[in-house]
């Protein structure tokens, strides 16, 4: 086999997971406060941190003054499960699942709901057609495929005038795209992705609209505790000041305090969202320049900026065992880690560009996914 000269430089932090993220520039496990390991979850010095994470969450995000957020359980996942559990069965329903993770939840609405959902699909790297979106359904639906690399374009195909909800899995969008916050009645997204945090907390957003759901309509379900977002007389309030559903890691909250104040400390919601974009500008120019690999998602218009999923323009000889040893090959370099596609995707590449990301390490990574083609391309 030919060897080929391994690139001089190195990115300095090869971390392009798309979950857990990398963690903030500069970010060290001993900066954290770590008085408060070992209280009780309801001590009142532990409460105060919640409500600052509360707040800075709320500030960072730019969160409207109406919206209620809430921490919960189970990272995005149970925030995604807790909308569906308390939410759904008042109003048809609709799921767009273009991706994994929409197609999970159109599995938990149709299979553990018994509700009978119009599921709209689409190919991985490929959007729905969004014109057939229904105002007076509920809406479930992922802003961002992170398993598909495609996101949707703006939110113009949500209706002003609708009378159902929009349910919005926001989890590796938020705080990396504007988000509309007026065409959005629930959004929910994960410590772990965005902005680096750890995994285990998740976070929900309310508008008024879903407020007044929660306030009017009883489900017929059993709902588990830890996904119960009503009390005796509607939604519970005291969710929306931080307060934890139950017993969360400590560590883990100041972990995401830590990743808030850098991101405040930086420039806020516009200097991750440039960030994001300077990530994803950086590795799209050495796409359009090689030969050998291309976008899963053709259509630019539609293709995320955070979780860039690549196939090989080669896809008989690219299969998932050769792409298994070309991720291997630059984690052993220890140049890139975890950059394989989702077991669910087709086989191929995603790295992670979004803020936490330094645009100088995605430079130095596309000479080092071009040795290892030539290392292993047949």
């Amino acid at each position: 086999m030919t060897r080929h000269t391994k690139p001089a430089i190195r990115p300095a932090r090869p971390w392009f997971s798309s979950g857990p993220t990398a963690k903030p520039p500069g970010w060290r496990i001993g900066d954290l406060r770590d008085d408060l390991m070992g209280r009780n979850i309801r001590a009142g010095e532990v409460l105060a941190r919640f409500r600052h994470a509360h707040d800075l969450t709320r500030a960072v995000l730019e969160i409207p003054s109406d919206h209620a957020l809430c921490f919960l359980p189970a990272s995005d996942t149970g925030a995604v499960e807790a909308a569906l559990w308390n939410l759904l069965g008042a109003r048809p329903v609709q799921v767009l699942a273009y991706e994994n993770f929409g197609k999970l939840w159109a599995s938990d609405v149709r299979d553990h709901l018994g509700l009978d959902p119009e599921i709209l699909e689409a190919p991985y790297g490929q959007l729905p057609d969004l014109k057939g979106v229904r105002p007076d359904a509920d809406l479930v639906f992922a802003w961002n495929g992170t398993t598909s690399g495609a996101c949707v374009p703006n939110a113009d195909f949500i209706s002003t005038a609708r009378t159902g909800l929009t349910i919005c899995d926001a989890t590796s969008a938020a705080f990396c795209m504007p988000l509309a916050w007026d065409r959005l009645d629930v959004a929910t997204f994960s410590f772990q992705k965005a902005l680096g945090g750890d995994a285990g907390i998740g976070a929900l957003v309310l508008s008024p609209r879903a407020i007044e759901r929660l306030d009017q309509f009883t489900p017929e379900r059993a709902i588990p505790k830890v996904l119960r977002l009503r009390g005796p007389d509607g939604f519970d309030r005291a969710l929306a000041t931080g307060a934890p559903i139950n017993t969360y890691s400590l560590l883990t909250l100041e972990d995401w305090i830590a990743a808030l104040e850098w991101a405040h400390r930086i420039g806020g919601l516009s200097m991750l969202i440039d960030r994001t974009q300077f990530n994803y500008q950086a590795l799209a120019g050495w796409v359009e320049a090689t030969p050998w690999v291309r976008f899963l998602a053709e259509d630019s218009a539609c293709r995320s900026p955070t979780s860039v999923c690549l196939s090989f323009v080669d896809a008989d000889a690219a299969d998932r065992a050769f792409v298994s040893r070309f991720c291997r090959l630059l984690a052993d370099e220890g140049v890139a880690f975890d950059i394989e596609a989702h077991r669910a995707a087709p086989p191929g590449l995603r790295v992670w560009c979004g803020a936490t990301v330094e645009t100088a390490d995605v430079v130095a990574l596309v000479p080092w996914l071009d040795w290892a083609w030539a290392e292993l391309s047949p």
